[in-house]
């Protein structure tokens, strides 16, 4: 993934840990054991999963092609500001895990690696911002919260579109114990996501029912956090705060909001959670 921090790396580590958990409870033969004379059934699986990799590879790269001019330039100007920032890696953290940071030999923290992106952005004309959503437990998916960028941007029409920016958009995908074809579906995501809601909801949906299909033919349960709804949730929930332009201070710091009262627009994601369009503080 794009500027890793050690936030990443310890959740990454954590989701894998009970991942492998989970494996290691199911019973032997748990699945897929039809006894004798199963060879038939056992190929007939076989050609379905085949022609199912398949149609997630299509599909993923019909939704990642779909790419407007205007993300296209968004896209080009955010991996320059993150090539940019690895090059100055020892300047990049300013938090107090920078030594971490460094040690892993990352450009600095999630945190830090956010705000100099959404700073790089602005200062290239952008109206960016960091967005953190939040969104409660419900019976299907644990809560979460989750920080990224976004930019509002203008259209040939004279309409505002919201493009979210995720820096480590391939390692949200990662699984410990994922299959060769679910492997490759995520070396095909861009380490750095540039997308309006459509676009990166049309990307989850096929990451997410490919996620459940590895779980199935490695015998896995499906953890909640793997789940469509609660991918979904990272970027296209209601964002709780943003620190927009002449913010230099992190997101949830007592001190942004002394700056200047905070102001609101209207965001261009509406989500399925209630059907409450988002809103912003920038």
């Amino acid at each position: 993934m794009v500027v890793e921090g050690n936030e990443m790396s310890l959740s990454n580590m954590v989701l894998g840990f009970y991942e492998e958990a989970e494996r290691e409870s199911w019973p032997d033969g748990a699945a897929g054991d039809h006894g004798d004379g199963g060879s038939d059934d056992e190929e007939s699986g076989g050609a379905e999963s085949r022609a199912f990799w398949k149609e997630q590879h299509c599909q993923l790269n019909e939704a990642l092609a779909k790419m407007s001019s205007a993300e296209s330039r968004i896209q080009a100007d955010a991996e320059e500001a993150i090539r940019q920032m690895r090059a100055a890696a020892a300047g990049a953290c300013s938090c107090a895990s920078r030594p971490a940071a460094a040690a892993a030999g990352g450009g600095g923290c999630r945190g830090c690696t956010l705000r100099l992106l959404a700073e790089r952005l602005r200062d290239a004309g952008y109206n960016s911002a960091i967005c953190r959503s939040k969104w409660p437990r419900t019976p299907d998916i644990p809560s979460g919260e989750h920080t990224f960028v976004d930019v509002v941007a203008p259209t040939r029409s004279g309409k505002a579109v919201r493009v979210v920016i995720e820096p480590s958009f391939r390692g949200e995908f990662e699984m410990a114990r994922g299959g060769a074809e679910y492997r490759a579906l995520v070396a095909a995501l861009p380490e750095v996501f540039v997308g309006r809601a459509e676009r990166l909801r049309c990307v989850v949906r096929v990451m997410c029912a490919a996620a459940k299909q590895c779980a199935r033919e490695s015998n896995m349960h499906m953890a909640p956090w793997r789940k469509q709804r609660y991918m979904e949730a990272k970027w296209l929930t209601t964002p709780e705060q943003v620190a927009g332009a002449g913010a230099a201070l992190a997101v949830g710091s007592p001190e942004t909001n002394k700056l200047q009262p905070p102001k609101f627009r209207a965001s261009m994601l509406t989500i399925d959670f209630g059907g409450r369009t988002a809103v912003e503080v920038v």
